[in-house]
């Protein structure tokens, strides 16, 4: 019975996050949407701080990051300054940060490879994701212009993710460019991490499941 409740949070973790992909495209346009868009994104919070909370880690600076993002998100909303977005980014990426930091922690630990342990390897994939979209938010927000679709610059959510994933997967499309030297060096160590997580998580992996034979 333990073993479903650890199951459930994780899958479901998830299944938000490639929900908030998938919609992102299809929310990000106008008002009211982007407020639906705003308020799918509270979903993989509150499931990422239910999964910590599983593992036994500490949770006064998941709760104090989360209570951050919350805080912002409302205020941003509500004064439409570029400074509170920014910061409303920030609290966002630290949050999507410390999860997979943390996440990824109880995983090299693990010692045998659960079907929970897979949902969570992908999770962490999908917060790296999460969290340099909110990085290149926060970057746009602070210094617009920082990057460029096509001949026009971006600024919407949707292509910002869009380019953190195929960065992060070391595709690079080059549709979308990052135009200041500080958007350059992130985006490369975005691709950085995204090539070294995928080589140490199949180690851990393999070394769990040989343990596990």
């Amino acid at each position: 019975m333990s073993g479903k409740l650890q199951l459930r949070p994780g899958s479901f973790l998830l299944l938000s996050l490639l929900l908030v992909i998938l919609l992102n495209p299809v929310l990000d346009h106008g008002g009211w949407r982007r407020l639906v868009l705003g308020a799918l994104m509270f979903i993989p919070v509150i499931l990422s701080t239910v999964s910590l909370s599983q593992i036994k880690v500490r949770m006064w600076p998941v709760v104090l990051l989360m209570v951050g993002v919350f805080v912002f998100a409302v205020v941003s909303n509500i004064f439409a300054n570029r400074l509170l977005h920014s910061i409303h980014w920030g609290f966002l990426a630290a949050f999507f940060a410390l999860t997979a930091a943390r996440l990824f922690s109880h995983l090299q630990n693990s010692r045998s490879v659960s079907r929970a342990d897979l949902y969570t390897a992908v999770s962490i994939y999908l917060l790296l994701g999460a969290t340099w979209a909110a990085l290149y938010g926060a970057m746009e927000a602070l210094r617009p212009g920082s990057f460029q679709l096509g001949t026009h610059s971006t600024d919407r959510q949707s292509d910002l993710l869009y380019f953190s994933l195929v960065t992060l997967s070391t595709i690079g499309y080059g549709d979308i460019v990052p135009l200041t030297g500080e958007a350059r060096m992130l985006a490369a160590l975005e691709g950085v991490i995204g090539v070294l997580y995928i080589a140490i998580t199949v180690a851990i992996l393999v070394s769990g499941y040989r343990r596990a034979a």
